[in-house]
């Protein structure tokens, strides 16, 4: 914890009232110097996150081994002692795409370039067998059929298709998939904060309406995600640290049995939570939670297909 120079002037900069310690007892401000250095300002910004250590380590370890039981600590009003759930899933999104971004990838097509910058496999030596073929042999042959028949695509179609010719002249198989994956996981924060409210929703749906708000059913939805995005950060990180050991066979498999644990875990993690937050029966738990998972993957499946539409717009 930084340590927090209080000022000598006892006025609160904010309310004027006299202040004898750290806090103001009028507005709550601390009385310090307005103006901190770089480091001042980020250890206070991971504090305030944090909520100091005790509470920061005390919501994770109930976050990951006591499934639901904080949403209920929080709804019952005993939130002092951990994270709120909109600053626990802000920081733990936050540290997690932090760190995925700066994980390599495993495979990157573009890896070698030329001195022009230009990669390798866009150039002559490109390999034919990895050619992205759509079957039409330009762009112009796309542009001559639509007009000797409009109705030959329909016009979606016919723009994602004319599309797609544009990226098969210029990428190959694998640096098109490569680029896509990179797009898509640059956009997985905000594929996020689309989806939230629709998992929500789909809970609000479920439960009984006189007995759970759909506030109830969001702060549920944050220690979820919360939860599964740690799960995500967890693994990604130890896969790391043993990446370049994997030419061990038993590192190979300790890294592999480590992975379907943890998404093991995350995937059964779901029905304990949803058992002791909402009260249902294990058979009632089950049944419904298996209908909200049919559910969210088709909602999934659709936000995937719009993600996919507009990244492919935005690749050139």
């Amino acid at each position: 914890m930084s340590k927090k120079v209080i000022r000598r002037d006892k006025t609160c900069l904010n309310c004027y009232h006299v202040v004898e310690k750290l806090h103001c007892p009028n507005c709550g401000q601390e009385n310090i110097e307005p103006r901190k250095t770089f480091h001042e300002l980020f250890i206070h910004f991971i504090e305030d996150l944090t909520h100091y250590e005790n509470s920061f380590w005390k919501t994770i370890r109930n976050l990951i081994f006591k499934p639901g039981s904080l949403t209920r600590e929080y709804l019952s009003g005993r939130r002092m002692s951990y994270l709120a759930p909109f600053r626990l899933y802000i920081f733990i999104s936050f540290v997690t795409f932090l760190i995925l971004s700066l994980i390599p990838t495993k495979f990157d097509p573009f890896a070698n370039v030329t001195v022009d910058g230009v990669p390798i496999n866009q150039t002559e030596n490109r390999a034919e067998n990895d050619a992205f073929d759509l079957g039409y042999s330009s762009v112009a042959e796309i542009d001559s059929i639509q007009k000797f028949d409009p109705e030959y695509f329909g016009t979606f179609e016919y723009s994602m298709l004319r599309k797609m010719q544009m990226l098969s002249e210029k990428y190959t198989a694998k640096e098109f998939a490569f680029l896509f994956a990179e797009s898509l996981r640059n956009n997985l924060p905000k594929l996020l904060f689309i989806y939230l409210p629709l998992f929500t929703f789909v809970l609000y749906l479920f439960e009984s309406k006189k007995r759970w708000y759909y506030f109830d059913h969001g702060i549920f939805t944050l220690h979820y995600f919360s939860f599964l995005l740690l799960m995500l950060l967890i693994v990604q990180i130890v896969k790391s640290i043993l990446n370049p050991l994997t030419h061990f066979t038993l590192i190979q498999i300790v890294s592999k049995l480590f992975t379907i644990a943890v998404y093991g875990y995350a995937l059964y993690y779901f029905f304990p939570a949803h058992h002791r937050f909402y009260k249902s029966t294990r058979l009632v738990t089950i049944i419904k939670g298996s209908l909200m998972f049919a559910i969210n993957m088709i909602l999934l499946l659709i936000i995937f297909v719009g993600a996919s539409i507009y990244i492919l717009q935005k690749m050139h």
